[in-house]
């Protein structure tokens, strides 16, 4: 767990590992998408990856189990971080190329000020509303090439927007829940995973098509690194970090576009052009907006 005196070089390197990692996602999903449906991919890693978490957590390092009201705290955490974002993301990534999915994934720390000014009651000032128009605008002009050669939708790209807003709703009631104070990582994540993949596993059943599914070797290589690397570790690095300073946290966001553009121009030879260059420099101007209101705040 962080503290005051944490070392600023192991706070860099875990925020550019996460960033790195959190980037990745959208390719990883999107090479899982190939061989099995949405869901399909996305329970089972849940599953998995909080078997993992809760052994680590109770068995190995023999941390208590939540107790009273942090069982509700867990499971409505999980509804949101797990459920809601990462069950209409992979939806939503189906119709959408890697390298926006990662763009979108920055817009987080934005739609969290916007979120926080209505949770907490707070004046909405210019400054989130200007930041929010700009990396809209962002995106859009990302999106515009890769809309137009198929490499995504408008439809895609709406759900993958709306499961941000999922996700910043998340990381408020985890900020205000207080559990970080009172519950190791690995047992808070452990526990919202799996409450998570409970919630979307009737969904998965209800839609499950055999025909639309082949458990081959692309999904299970593209099911174990979003299981490991992403879910498992990069969800640690982040709660790391946010522990340590929820604002300084946020700022790692900035380099997930440009690492997911990177990877997926690799990985998936999607596009690069001047509109994808406008696009995250628009996104991350809207963000140092709104973190530099944050930081003067």
């Amino acid at each position: 767990m962080p503290t005051m005196g944490t070392p600023r070089g192991k706070l860099v390197l875990a925020g550019i590992t996460f960033a790195f990692l959190w980037a990745s996602a959208s390719v990883g999903t999107k090479i899982g998408l190939s061989a099995v449906q949405p869901l399909v991919l996305f329970v089972p890693r849940f599953f998995l990856a909080s078997a993992i978490m809760l052994l680590i957590s109770h068995a190995g390092m023999k941390k208590r189990l939540p107790q009273g009201r942090e069982w509700l705290q867990l499971a409505v955490y999980g509804l949101f971080n797990i459920s809601l974002y990462l069950g209409i993301y992979v939806v939503g990534m189906k119709e959408t190329s890697a390298g926006l999915g990662a763009l979108a994934t920055a817009t987080n720390p934005v739609f969290i000020s916007l979120l926080s000014a209505i949770w907490l009651r707070r004046p909405l000032h210019l400054v989130t509303v200007l930041s929010l128009v700009l990396c809209l605008c962002g995106i859009g002009i990302a999106a515009w090439p890769l809309i137009a050669e198929s490499y995504a939708t408008p439809l895609g790209l709406g759900l993958v927007l709306l499961s941000m807003i999922a996700y910043s709703v998340g990381a408020i009631y985890f900020s205000a829940s207080n559990l970080g104070g009172s519950l190791h990582i690995f047992t808070i994540n452990g526990w919202q995973t799996l409450f998570g993949g409970l919630f979307l596993l009737p969904a998965m059943l209800v839609w499950y098509e055999p025909s639309q599914n082949d458990f081959n070797l692309t999904w299970l290589l593209a099911t174990l690194w979003l299981v490991g690397p992403v879910s498992i570790l990069a969800v640690l690095l982040w709660l790391f970090l946010l522990k340590d300073n929820p604002v300084k946290a946020s700022f790692w966001l900035f380099l997930c576009p440009v690492f997911g553009f990177a990877i997926s121009a690799v990985l998936m030879h999607e596009p690069l052009s001047l509109f994808t260059l406008a696009g995250v420099a628009l996104v991350i101007f809207g963000l140092c907006l709104v973190q530099w209101y944050r930081g003067k705040q």
